[in-house]
């Protein structure tokens, strides 16, 4: 392995398209070995050519038809420890992009494992280190966050996290918790939260300058979703400590902002919850008041999300701020619709829109909109309530949650929602299977566009 004042040693990223003309140059050692080790260029194919010591003198990279944010990654888990950098032009817009993918694929949650081996390090120009590894700290966060087990990751220790990251960037800090969220005029939360034994909490992070414009970020902070007494199958359950990765998304978004000191002031809200089951959750048929004065009918109680963030839109529509964003993991039906990598993008702003777009589709953190189709807004009257928090049918799920938490946003305020599955289905490069990060950069991008 090199020793740490050796050379890092170069990667070389090659198209199939390249490949022949690439040989050409390299002299006939080298093209010969590439091609008796039957490399083609194809996308996670690599090649070590060594020494006449036998140590690596250069690595080749195949990335397919074009070069892209997990066309390395593949090498953070298949190269030797030691060091290397990627020979490339950092002024093209896919060279840090990769180096991002592979400080991803580098990524492991050990909380409760034996310490794997050591990694590669891919070393880094002075010009690109800082943002590329406040991305990857950002993503490892929202991964970890969402990895670890409701029994360590319970709204207590969600506030825990925020009070820390609070601290580590000079931001303020605050809950509301348990039935002081009644006294505050949070009923929708504590209606929620109430049965579980952890206390529900609103918690709150706010930081920047009194001149800076105001930018709410919201995230849906389900600790662990039972279905409440409309109760989940098995399957369903499974994965439900990770039904507050709208939190852990919104927390992601908060650290990178601090950490590049954008110049907004940041309102951080996540209504932490968890929907269990005991003698005094909320129930089916039961109307529940909201701080914007709505109130509510629980037409099924595993439509918790909803409710739990309308208390906490209505908070932050109260200080006007220029830009909510919120994140939820809030339906499967955006699942059905987009499946699990593709977050579900709502907006009331057709510009808001464009640019959330625009900016995931620049750093490959891609979304789809969706409509806010007002007719829909019909499917979820109630005969008892100002509204009910669920569909009288089981068609549009996704959209007619969105249009419900619209009902809950201030007059002429911008506003977006995601709506992310925050998870892997199976391992791939740069991916491993668990927590994942999915909109967060995008938004972080659309933000550094618009106010940095």
């Amino acid at each position: 392995m090199p020793t740490d004042s050796a050379p890092p040693i170069p990667i070389v990223t090659v198209t199939e398209s390249e490949l022949d003309a690439w040989l050409e140059r390299q002299g006939e050692p080298a093209a010969a070995w590439i091609r008796a080790n039957q490399f083609e260029g194809k996308a996670g194919q690599q090649c070590r050519i060594a020494t006449a010591e036998g140590r690596i003198e250069r690595v080749v990279c195949g990335v397919g038809e074009g070069r892209s944010l997990y066309a390395i990654a593949p090498l953070a888990t298949t190269l030797p420890p030691g060091r290397y950098r990627l020979d490339a032009d950092w002024d093209e817009p896919a060279t840090p992009l990769m180096a991002l993918g592979f400080e991803l694929g580098r990524y492991r949650f050990e909380r409760y494992l034996t310490p794997a081996a050591e990694q590669p390090e891919l070393v880094l120009p002075e010009s690109a280190a800082a943002e590329i590894q406040a991305l990857a700290r950002a993503v490892a966060l929202v991964r970890d966050l969402v990895n670890t087990p409701a029994e360590d990751m319970g709204p207590a220790h969600l506030a825990e996290a925020l009070a820390a990251l609070a601290a580590a960037h000079g931001a303020e800090f605050s809950q509301v918790v348990g039935r002081e969220l009644l006294r505050e005029g949070y009923p929708a939360i504590h209606a929620v939260g109430r049965a579980a034994e952890a206390p529900p909490r609103l918690l709150e992070l706010r930081w920047g300058q009194p001149e800076h414009p105001l930018v709410a970020v919201i995230g849906k902070g389900v600790c662990f979703d039972t279905g409440g007494l409309d109760l989940k199958s098995a399957d369903n359950m499974r994965l439900m400590k990770k039904d507050m990765g709208g939190a852990a998304h919104a927390f992601g978004v908060a650290q990178l902002v601090m950490e590049r000191r954008l110049p907004v002031r940041l309102l951080v809200l996540v209504p932490a919850v968890e929907n269990a089951v005991a003698g005094n959750a909320y129930r089916p048929g039961d109307v529940v008041a909201t701080r914007r004065g709505l109130s509510v009918e629980i037409g099924n109680t595993d439509a918790e999300g909803r409710v739990v963030l309308a208390d906490a839109l209505a908070r932050a529509s109260e200080e006007r701020p220029a830009v909510v964003i919120d994140f939820a993991t809030l339906t499967g039906a955006a699942r059905v619709a987009l499946g699990p990598d593709l977050p579900a993008l709502f907006a009331n702003r057709d510009e808001l829109a464009d640019g959330l777009l625009e900016a995931g589709v620049k750093i490959e953190d891609p979304m789809w909109r969706l409509p806010l189709y007002a007719p829909y807004r019909e499917l979820f009257k109630s005969p008892v309530a100002d509204l009910c928090n669920v569909s009288s049918t089981t068609f549009a799920g996704s959209i007619v949650a969105a249009l419900f938490l619209e009902r809950f946003v201030g007059e002429g305020l911008e506003w977006a929602h995601l709506d992310t599955f925050a998870w892997s289905r199976t391992a791939q490069p740069g991916r491993p299977l668990g927590g994942d990060a999915q909109g967060m950069r995008a938004v972080y991008e659309y933000l550094s566009r618009r106010f940095g």
